[in-house]
């Protein structure tokens, strides 16, 4: 049987041209650029956050998406918690003393979580696998959520203690209490280590409740990848496609240096387009300072770049952090 052409050996490879992840020498031509010119600026003014609703969530059976900070978000949907990418930490780093520092609180604290059935991580990037907050989500009270992960990260997850996992190839899925779970592509890359580069896979999610359709983008460069997932679960979607996308809005800048492996605003608003998505929520911005934008600049970007093409702003919206977001049902009429 022949092996998916994403597998290479003793790793993996994207799906619309061979990725190579930028060089030392990259990374140092881009740091040193950017502190010659003093970037990132500061915001100009403070990331909107407001206190949590913690009764609503808690109690709450309907679909909505609460932001909580960067990429993690708390999907509830056909009945479960789902936790997106979680990082509560201070550092997106394998230092607790050095890497990018969080500019705000979480939105909703670890111990705030109502239980969490699962969680879903899209790679294995700090700012997007963190394991300290994994193993407090394990070490919940009733018990430790389901966590889904990309091909190769089951072993990583086991050998630190945390058995409860599934791990998937592209297009596979995972069902869970009625709602499924599946991994579709991102073009981007792994590693954890200066020596492990694209030896685990990298994914977004695609989740199918009775109530609720949810796409979850991970990080992502722009690729045809999005129409490939639209077409694939185009008889999933016979009343419209995702209800709710979460896709990435930050971390964009400089071009050169971020465009194979993060989108900017314009490409997150043709994958909002390709995915032909009810509703998108732009995340990955305003927690960590990873990249040469400013932490405020991609909700700007979005708000100018949405009225020039005439999208409404309830199409694809930021909320603050802490913020909950109801979402109508599926099939509520």
């Amino acid at each position: 049987m022949s092996r998916p052409p994403h597998h290479r050996d003793g790793g993996f490879q994207n799906n619309h041209g061979d990725f190579e992840p930028k060089s030392l020498a990259d990374v140092l031509r881009w740091r040193w650029t950017a502190s010659r010119l003093g970037l990132p600026k500061r915001p100009s003014a403070p990331i909107p956050t407001q206190p949590a609703d913690l009764a609503f969530i808690r109690s709450n059976r309907a679909p909505a998406v609460t932001w909580i900070g960067h990429a993690t978000v708390l999907a509830q949907l056909g009945g479960l918690n789902l936790l997106t990418d979680p990082i509560f930490s201070e550092r997106a780093s394998p230092f607790s003393f050095a890497g990018p520092k969080r500019e705000q609180p979480p939105g909703v604290a670890l111990a705030e979580l109502p239980h969490i059935d699962a969680v879903l991580v899209s790679h294995n990037h700090y700012d997007h696998l963190d394991l300290a907050s994994c193993r407090t989500l394990a070490a919940q009270a009733s018990g430790s959520p389901l966590f889904v992960v990309p091909l190769g990260l089951k072993s990583w997850f086991e050998a630190r203690g945390i058995a409860r996992v599934v791990e998937l190839d592209w297009w596979q899925s995972q069902t869970l209490a009625g709602v499924e779970i599946a991994l579709v592509p991102a073009q981007h890359w792994s590693a954890r280590g200066l020596n492990d580069r694209m030896k685990t896979l990298w994914g977004g999610f695609a989740v199918f409740a009775p109530d609720c359709q949810l796409f979850f983008a991970g990080d992502t460069g722009y690729s045809r990848d999005f129409a490939d997932i639209r077409e694939r679960f185009a008889d999933r979607q016979t009343d419209g496609g995702f209800d709710i996308a979460l896709i990435p809005i930050g971390a964009y800048e400089p071009r050169w240096f971020m465009q194979s492996q993060h989108i900017n605003v314009e490409e997150a608003l043709k994958i909002h387009a390709d995915l032909g998505a009810k509703a998108s929520l732009g995340v990955h911005w305003g927690t960590f300072e990873l990249t040469d934008e400013a932490l405020d600049e991609p909700p700007r970007q979005l708000a100018r770049q949405r009225a020039e093409i005439g999208l409404a702003e309830e199409a694809f919206f930021t909320l603050a952090i802490g913020e909950t977001r109801c979402l109508p049902p599926r099939n509520s009429s």
